[in-house]
């Protein structure tokens, strides 16, 4: 049976003057409109499609790609308003998306952005935005393991950091002295995962997992320190601002990358900064 709010790959049945008509299973024979017909589709072949619902409530198919399928959260715009109903959201597609007043979380106007999951409303069987998808996040414990590569989207601002959403399935952290450059709500950004408390809560940080990372972030702390004359005033005690500022890391990062170069011999550490070790050996 085709699935509303997904990707299905459908049997064409017949040719009619509106288009294609797609096997649809249980939910009978769905609509490709002509001007979506791609190049060699011919009755009994199959076709890859989007199947949601028109503005008349009939399913239908599309080879257009929306910006979200079912399940998935997405930073759509406001297309419009209507104060009675909603907002309409653009998410790729001919017809907008509609964000139901139950489901706003806060006012929003015209032109803004807005996280939401698409989900299904039951009552209608129709593909909604939701802005108030917590609740629609998976509730069981998730069996991620720390160092994992996870997709991140970044839902909210915390006093901590940012709150995002692991997967499209679960809400995790990531905190202000681990953000690496700019990062707002919206994004979407690779990362791993750092730590899982014992609540099940997810602690996250970005880029490359594990040793992976350091390796990058080394050969950044060299380069800094090889432009700057090969001494840099900055050390365990530094501020995570000044860190970021200056290596474009956060400060967790920074002292891995030192540490590891100074297990390397590449640098030295003292309590006024940091050195290039070729630098030290040649002021002896």
């Amino acid at each position: 049976m085709a699935q509303l709010g997904k990707r299905n790959l459908l049997t064409v049945v017949r040719s009619a003057a509106p288009g294609l008509y797609l096997d649809g299973g249980a939910r009978g024979e769905i609509l490709l409109p002509g001007k979506f017909i791609p190049t060699g589709a011919v009755v009994g072949g199959k076709v890859e499609v989007f199947v949601y619902r028109d503005s008349e409530d009939r399913l239908v198919a599309t080879t257009e790609q929306p910006l979200a399928e079912l399940g998935e959260l997405a930073y759509l715009r406001v297309a419009g308003i209507n104060p009675r109903v909603g907002v309409f959201l653009e998410w790729g597609l001919e017809k907008d998306l509609l964000l139901p007043m139950r489901e706003m979380d806060g006012p929003v106007n015209l032109g803004d952005r807005v996280v939401v999951m698409v989900v299904l409303d039951e009552r209608t069987d129709r593909l909604i935005a939701s802005a108030r998808f917590n609740r629609r996040l998976d509730q069981k414990p998730p069996h991620y393991h720390e160092g994992e590569s996870v997709r991140l989207m970044v839902a909210s601002k915390s006093p901590l950091g940012f709150n995002l959403v692991v997967n499209n399935a679960h809400r995790g952290l990531i905190y202000h002295t681990d953000i690496i450059g700019p990062l707002k709500v919206g994004d979407v950004v690779p990362g791993y995962i750092r730590a899982i408390r014992p609540d099940g809560k997810l602690d996250l940080a970005l880029g490359q997992a594990g040793h992976r990372r350091i390796g990058p972030m080394s050969e950044k702390v060299l380069e800094v320190l090889t432009a700057r004359g090969g001494r840099l005033p900055y050390h365990d005690n530094s501020l995570p601002e000044e860190i970021r500022d200056v290596f474009g890391m956060s400060k967790k990062a920074f002292k891995q990358a030192i540490g590891a170069l100074f297990k390397e011999r590449k640098i030295m550490i003292d309590p006024d900064g940091i050195s290039l070790l070729s630098t030290v050996d040649g002021e002896k």
